[in-house]
């Protein structure tokens, strides 16, 4: 499979995966000026960005360790953006990883949520 093919599995198996745990998937691929946000939820009265990290492979690294400081960085504006954007939203927020390591058919051989993963700093 392609880069392209796999992220966008990856992002149909993580909603797939948190809406089986109860969350409720708001947006797929937000887009704003700046960027996207992968998954937009919520669970038990927050507000959840998810970013989806995915890899086919154990070549350097897991994909959750893929996300460096420039993509947090970018994950909280993008979050910032989302809540200037909208009303009537849960008061509490929290960005969160979901990793997914793949097979080469694009078969889930490892699912891995952190919650909280990216830290805003009272950003909201």
């Amino acid at each position: 499979m392609k880069a392209k093919e796999t992220g966008w599995l990856a992002e149909k198996i993580a909603a797939g995966f948190l809406g089986k745990k109860g969350y409720r998937i708001l947006h797929t691929n937000y887009r704003t000026y700046i960027g996207e946000i992968d998954i937009i939820a919520t669970s038990a009265n927050e507000l959840v960005f998810v970013e989806v990290r995915s890899k086919t492979g154990n070549c350097f690294g897991r994909p959750e360790e893929s996300i460096n400081q420039a993509k947090k960085k970018k994950l909280i504006a993008l979050s910032r953006i989302y809540c200037q954007q909208h009303t009537d939203l849960p008061e509490n927020y929290r960005i969160d990883i979901v990793a997914i390591m793949m097979d080469a058919n694009g078969k889930a051989t490892r699912i891995e949520h952190i919650i909280n993963a990216i830290e805003a700093n009272g950003f909201f």
